[in-house]
């Protein structure tokens, strides 16, 4: 019979082939192919040494060098590809060229705007390569995914090595070409979503409703970003697993009426409309897929399986997006959903059993675990650390649900039907309140953000300090269980009713 303590173990024979494909491709992306291949070795070594050092089988080794050498000369030849790609040697002129954003625009400060984008031509050439855009916010207001622009821009350096072959500053009004159809269906729901929000709701909610359910920030002031920001809630205004888990789950809930197999067709086509909706962009597809491993770990029975599915789910994109591999946001989802999986769960069960009720102790742990995981990244990309995130968070996860799935509801209703899509958003207004007003609140408090050092350094303090403070509770916790007689050697414990190894001191008998 096995134990209910193996059972719960995760399997993790996938992990080290998909660290080793993570750090050999970001590795040969900001060093270069030589610099990919000696990571790959280290890995193997690595590996190789665990191997030995646990007694374990060497298909593993195998696996690790196998993923290292074919991530590697996979990454050294991508590499050499943009750093010999045509449009390398336009660098500081200007030039006519032709692009289609992968993605909607991000405002930034000073009316201008940044947008990635798939080149299309060169001065009449085609060719291929990432760029990234800026641009003017009044010329370029129209920008939309899958749509064509042509235009003169000058050609700069990449800013930072992302497999982005050069920066494009717009210098002159674009002529816009034509999407595809479902691209362009999509882009006409965001606009309509987008109208109907401002019919019904006032300013900030109107701008916030797009930015929760669609991911389209263009409308949310630079105030309110920063009140976000420093409340550590600004993972609400993109796309993410949790949007995906959300929309995914209430779909699924529908088993009942519909039974399990078609409630699970429906939530694939609802996947499929949500992504095309809002944009099939590498983030967002990363999003996806990492909401569906979380949607996957919380339903099915056997959880087990989370981890070697995520390992799988890493491996795949970056061989579909190696650039993932140097993108916070792709950190940030793989973390989080890693400590969904693994930690929130242990966190949650040891709440319940010093008396919270299950709802608040799920709730508590996942903010926690979230925290934990992702700040040392937060931190390093921003230098700065957010001492509300955890009670912010907590203060609006009951509102981010229902505002997800009616305004998701809302959104595919606005082509169709808008006077029941108007209807719905009206609903989402005092959940909206609730969180732009936690969000004000939040960010107002003495010491809300803190300052850290930015980089590695910044990385390395806050997950220290995070892991401390774990280290630290865990002890307490500990502690105070020995002292009831539950955790220490020979002590009772209640849960899984070992027998104890000695017995409660009794009086001693009088002498006869």
């Amino acid at each position: 019979m096995t134990s209910p303590m193996v059972a719960t173990v995760p399997d993790v024979r996938l992990v080290p082939s998909a660290l080793t494909s993570w750090t050999v491709t970001a590795a040969g992306i900001v060093w270069g192919g030589t610099a990919a291949m000696v990571v790959a070795a280290v890995a193997v070594l690595v590996a190789g040494l665990i191997a030995w050092r646990l007694r374990m089988g060497w298909p593993a080794v195998v696996a690790v060098a196998a993923v290292g050498v074919a991530f590697a000369v996979a990454v050294g030849l991508r590499v050499d590809d943009a750093e010999h790609h045509p449009i390398v040697s336009r660098y500081g002129t200007t030039a006519a060229v032709v692009v289609t954003p992968s993605e909607s625009p991000r405002v930034l400060r000073g009316m201008r705007m940044m947008f990635r984008a798939k080149l299309v031509s060169l001065d009449g050439r085609q060719t291929t390569g990432r760029v990234v855009v800026f641009a003017s916010g009044v010329d370029y207001g129209d920008v939309t995914a899958g749509r064509p622009a042509a235009f003169r821009a000058r050609i700069s350096r990449p800013m930072r090595r992302d497999l982005s072959v050069a920066v494009l500053t717009a210098t002159g009004a674009p002529r816009w070409g034509t999407a595809s159809l479902v691209q362009r269906a999509a882009a006409d729901v965001r606009a309509r979503f987008a109208e109907a929000s401002r019919s019904v709701l006032p300013g900030e909610q109107a701008a916030m409703l797009p930015a929760l359910v669609l991911g389209d920030t263009s409308a949310v002031s630079e105030d309110v970003d920063d009140e976000f920001r420093a409340a550590g809630l600004t993972h609400l205004t993109a796309v993410s697993g949790a949007n995906v888990t959300i929309v995914c789950g209430a779909v699924l809930l529908t088993a009942g009426l519909v039974g399990p197999r078609v409630a699970v067709g429906l939530a694939a086509v609802a996947l499929i409309a949500f992504v095309v909706v809002v944009q099939p962009s590498a983030s967002v597809l990363r999003a996806s897929v990492m909401g569906s491993i979380a949607l996957f770990a919380v339903l099915s029975k056997r959880r087990r399986q989370a981890i070697p599915a995520l390992s799988a789910c890493v491996l795949v994109l970056l061989v579909a997006a190696p650039e993932l591999a140097v993108d916070v946001g792709f950190a940030l989802s793989v973390s989080a959903t890693a400590g969904l999986v693994v930690v929130a769960p242990g966190w949650a069960r040891r709440l319940v059993d010093r008396g919270w009720p299950q709802p608040l102790a799920a709730a508590v742990s996942v903010a926690a675990a979230a925290q934990l995981v992702t700040a040392p990244l937060v931190a390093g990309m921003s230098g700065t650390f957010s001492m509300v995130s955890v009670l912010a968070n907590l203060a609006v996860a009951v509102v981010i649900p229902p505002i997800t799935v009616i305004g998701t509801g809302a959104a595919v209703l606005t082509t169709p039907w808008p006077a029941a899509a108007e209807l719905m958003i009206r609903f989402t207004g005092p959940e909206l309140w609730w969180l732009t007003h936690v969000a004000s609140w939040a960010s107002a408090l003495p010491g809300a953000v803190v300052t850290t050092p930015s980089g590695w350094p910044g990385v390395v303090t806050v997950a220290v300090a995070g892991l401390a403070t774990v280290a630290l509770w865990r002890w307490k916790w500990g502690t105070r269980r020995g002292r009831r007689g539950g955790g220490v050697p020979g002590g009772v414990d209640r849960r899984c009713g070992v027998t104890p190894s000695w017995r409660e001191p009794t009086a001693p008998r009088p002498w006869r």
